[in-house]
């Protein structure tokens, strides 16, 4: 409950408030790990689909380039001719003249059917196959507000146990505060006990002599260092100066 304990700036990164539609510090870092383990798949996509564009231009130029067509012509004519008209020329002609053949032989042929037929895949095909990735990533991205119902469902189901946890973080920010404020105030001493730098003297100078121009020259809070407003308070010990914003205060 804000009413009961106000978060300071520095407590705010750490919670989740489920009505802010933007990603918070703690959500971020579960979001970035998930994409992260989306990068292999996305590695092997990329791999597998080069892979597969270098293989169609590898088949492509060999069914372009490597077609060869043979075509064979070839005649054959024989001719016997017996001359004279005696007896054994009719008898030479009768036999060997069966001999007397023609022919003309012409094949042509190619390797048109060993040459690969390859199908490249179209811009389509490799957006399907893109499109599930797409999905898990959009969901590595979404997840995070479904997440948030978990501490309802949670505190609907176990009213004993929620309030348990909400007592516990309440003293975990006391301590928390606690310690940070020792630390804080141990940082404040030390710094205070280190001579002030000629620009730190410059500083002080213009804005004790010019309070024309402390709009310019604004100093920022001792311990977040947000620039001044005129909510900041100043430390009354008039030998420090120390500005402090409202918070912090």
């Amino acid at each position: 409950k804000q009413t009961l304990l106000p978060l300071l700036k520095e407590e705010i990164s750490s919670f989740i408030f489920p009505c802010k539609l933007a990603v918070q510090r703690p959500e971020r870092q579960h979001m970035v790990m998930e994409l992260l383990r989306c990068i292999p798949l996305l590695l092997f996509l990329l791999f597998v689909c080069g892979l597969d564009h270098f293989i169609f231009t590898i088949l492509s130029v060999i069914q372009n380039h490597s077609f060869i067509e043979y075509s064979y012509q070839t005649s054959h004519h024989l001719s016997v001719n017996v001359m004279g008209t005696s007896l054994m020329a009719q008898l030479l002609r009768g036999t060997i003249g069966a001999l007397n053949t023609s022919f003309d032989t012409e094949v042509e042929t190619s390797n048109l059917a060993c040459l690969p037929r390859p199908t490249g895949m179209t811009g389509q095909q490799y957006l399907n196959t893109c499109l599930p990735l797409g999905a898990l990533a959009v969901l590595c991205l979404a997840q995070v507000y479904p997440f948030r119902l978990r501490r309802a469902i949670a505190a609907f189901y176990f009213p004993k146990r929620e309030k348990a946890r909400v007592l516990f973080l309440y003293n975990k920010l006391l301590r928390q505060r606690k310690n940070f404020l020792d630390l804080q105030r141990g940082r404040v001493a030390r710094q205070a006990r280190q001579p002030p730098t000629l620009g730190t003297v410059l500083l002080r100078w213009c804005h004790r002599h010019c309070p024309w121009l402390r709009r310019c020259l604004r100093q920022k809070c001792t311990l977040c260092g947000t620039p001044e407003t005129p909510q900041h308070q100043p430390c009354p010990n008039p030998e420090c100066f120390a500005l402090y914003c409202e918070s912090c205060w």
